[in-house]
């Protein structure tokens, strides 16, 4: 059984446009594909203030890409080119992480996923890359992953290494905010070829914790929802 985290956006279908949560459904098949169950999860205030109540019936837990977390969340003030937050997914879903990797929940971060696992262990943001590393390696075209792909290179020896299956590793890549203080007990395992961005987060003494900066969902080759569906399976 295998949480994600869904996303709150305004979004047209049929004869409606209204506010609506809503989750790429790649997710969901590729949790599906590799044999587990994908249960919608969207943010609710009680279970942020008791995700025990929630963990007790998951196996697993996918905290997916979306807007750009509120800086609010790390302390800091919000850059001009950050998005308009959405705080109550932000509180559902620090407290989500957090409370996941307590329990030694298996947990998978994708994109802003991986961002939040950091803030949940006290963690900060880059909240705009161009200033940082000066060019728009990862995020070249904005709403596709058309040409928005790049290696990164991943520890020896670490989860991210073995979850892919190799030390060098092709990814899709669409973000424009990154990792920059390393939150508590985390540990940096993959970095970009191109500017050593960290591109992989995992806490070394737990089961399975895991954020990549890339979209694994996107690639049908891609191994790493099913570690993290299997990891979920073992627990």
């Amino acid at each position: 059984m295998i949480g994600l985290c869904t996303a709150l956006e305004r979004a047209r279908f049929g004869p409606w446009d209204i506010d609506a949560t809503v989750l790429d459904r790649r997710y969901t098949q590729a949790v599906q594909r590799a044999g587990g169950i994908a249960v919608l999860l969207p943010p609710d205030a009680a279970l942020t203030a008791d995700p025990d109540a929630l963990l007790d019936a998951l196996d697993g837990l996918i905290l997916a890409g979306g807007r750009d977390v509120d800086p609010a969340t790390y302390g800091a003030e919000r850059h001009a080119a950050a998005d308009e937050p959405r705080t109550e997914r932000d509180e559902f879903e620090i407290a989500l992480a957090r409370r996941a990797m307590e329990r030694d929940i298996p947990v998978l971060g994708v994109c802003r996923g991986m961002q939040v696992m950091n803030v949940a262990r006290g963690g900060t943001l880059v909240q705009h890359l161009p200033e940082h590393v000066g060019n728009e390696t990862h995020r070249r075209s904005v709403g596709t992953f058309d040409g928005n792909d790049h290696p990164v290179r991943l520890l020896p020896g670490s989860l991210a290494a073995r979850t892919t299956g190799e030390e060098h590793h092709g990814t899709l890549s669409h973000h424009h905010q990154g990792i920059a203080q390393v939150g508590d007990g985390l540990q940096v395992s993959g970095w970009s070829d191109d500017d050593d961005l960290p591109e992989a987060l995992e806490d070394p003494e737990l089961r399975f914790a895991l954020g990549v900066q890339w979209h694994p969902e996107a690639d049908p080759e891609s191994p790493v929802i099913a570690a993290l569906v299997e990891a979920a399976r073992r627990r």
